[in-house]
């Protein structure tokens, strides 16, 4: 019972200090571990380098892996790669079914740029869709804003779901985290799209608003900053054919051995490994740049990349630690026989992730921080094979978007740029991000019944 009690301090400790007081998570995850430490009698000599080997254990290998893909999703951003993959979509369902189009696009540019600047770019091109089409912003707004939000949560190379991955020992499997991922982002995106479709005839109702302007004036001066917009290839290669070598590399090394012995199979593991896989994501993201100085360009992308890419590195390393306590100390084995004869199994990380999502509005810390306290619980609970992790990291990302309200960034993204009020936006969006979390965890619960 002290186990438990110490656990559960823990992680009350972890909400208030990163929500009421407003701690960096980086530094709450570290406290964290020195209090369980402590608390759960490790020998204080051991300590410092539980500490550190864990921090250090995710980052050797997750860690080029988040730097590289927040490099290559700089550069899309910064590029108009990202407005491209819009009009692809805008182009291929042209303008019958306006929430779809925008979930589909908020689908897609979330897999390389994190949600909240995904949002503003897209965000004049969305009121201009919604004035064209004479549908609602707040519908648009919501089917846009749950697209984005559902592969952040969902599809590496997402910082939050490759931390996730790397802390439940799934570093050499990402293809496969990838391929569920993409299903049950677009279970939940399409969850999402249906909540939106309530809104269709709803204005938005907060400050400055109903906006019944016309907005073409908004996105030619949105465009003008882009210059001429790469092609659909270049915008589109960057990410996506990163993503099919490292599921070729996954296939590869599947039992059945579908490539054979043959060179091919060297070829596929060699290249579908992440790092390499988003190296070679990397140099095609090259195409994207414009102007004569591109050497000055690719700099000042790379050293973007690397300031958005530091704070989520420190709270993974600091995630590694935490999860590297907890396995030194019996809470672990204890939690998990307790665990198992509740019967909970995959609801038990989607319940911790939704409170700490939704006590601290963090989606990547819920990842981080949730995957670390169930990494030791996996065998006893019985979900310790391949498919079994990756479900629990599919169950730890539905938990982590349930749900975005007012200590969420996201939330107030969202709100301010569709001009709704704070009422609106819970019902709305709020709203929203519950009913995909949801849904994600019900398929997720199905999909282990048939797997597993």
């Amino acid at each position: 019972m002290s186990l438990v009690l110490i656990l559960i301090f823990v992680i009350i400790f972890i909400i208030v200090a990163s929500s009421t007081f407003k701690l960096h998570p980086f530094l709450t995850l570290i406290l964290a571990s020195f209090l369980t430490a402590f608390a759960c009698g490790l020998p204080a000599e051991n300590i410092a380098e539980t500490i550190s080997q864990g921090f250090g254990g995710i980052l050797s290998y997750i860690g080029l892996v988040i730097v590289l893909g927040t490099i290559i999703g700089t550069i899309l951003e910064k590029s108009g790669a990202a407005i491209t993959m819009a009009d692809v979509v805008i182009r291929l369902l042209g303008q019958r079914y306006p929430t779809l189009t925008l979930s589909i696009i908020g689908y897609l540019v979330s897999i390389p740029v994190f949600c909240d600047s995904g949002f503003v770019i897209l965000n004049a091109l969305k009121q201009s869709m919604a004035h064209r089409m004479q549908v609602s912003s707040v519908a648009m707004s919501v089917a846009l804003a749950t697209g984005l939000y559902a592969t952040h949560t969902f599809v590496p190379p997402t910082p939050g779901p490759i931390a996730a991955a790397g802390n439940l020992g799934l570093s050499n499997h990402l293809g496969l985290v990838i391929a569920f991922g993409l299903v049950i982002a677009a279970i939940a995106s399409i969850a999402g799209m249906l909540w939106a479709n309530r809104f269709l005839q709803t204005q938005p109702d907060g400050e400055n608003a109903p906006n019944t302007n016309d907005n073409t004036a908004d996105v030619e001066a949105s465009l003008s900053q882009y210059g001429q917009l790469p092609s659909p290839y270049r915008a589109f290669a960057p990410i996506f054919i990163p993503i099919l070598l490292i599921c070729l590399g996954s296939i590869a090394q599947l039992p059945s051995k579908p490539f054979g012995q043959s060179e091919i199979l060297h070829l596929f593991d060699f290249i579908g490994q992440p790092i390499n896989a988003l190296m070679i994501g990397l140099l095609l993201s090259l195409t994207l740049l414009k102007g004569a100085d591109k050497i000055k360009q690719l700099s000042q992308h790379v050293s973007d990349g690397l300031v958005l890419a530091a704070p989520i590195l420190l709270i993974t390393g600091a995630g590694g630690a935490f999860g590297a306590v907890l396995k030194a100390t019996p809470i672990g084995d204890f939690l998990g026989a307790s665990l198992s004869e509740l019967g909970l199994g995959l609801f038990m990380p989607f319940l911790v992730a939704a409170a700490l999502k939704s006590a601290q509005g963090s989606s990547t810390v819920a990842l981080v921080a949730t995957s670390a306290l169930v990494a030791p619980m996996l065998d006893s609970i019985g979900l310790s094979s391949d498919i079994g992790r990756v479900l629990v990291v599919m169950a730890i990302g539905s938990g982590a978007m349930t749900v975005s309200h007012a200590n969420d960034s996201f939330f107030w993204v969202v709100a301010q740029f569709s001009k709704m009020s704070v009422k609106q936006a819970y019902k709305a969006q709020t709203m929203a991000t519950l009913i995909q979390g949801l849904v994600s965890i019900s398929c997720i619960y199905l999909l282990s019944l048939v797997l597993l």
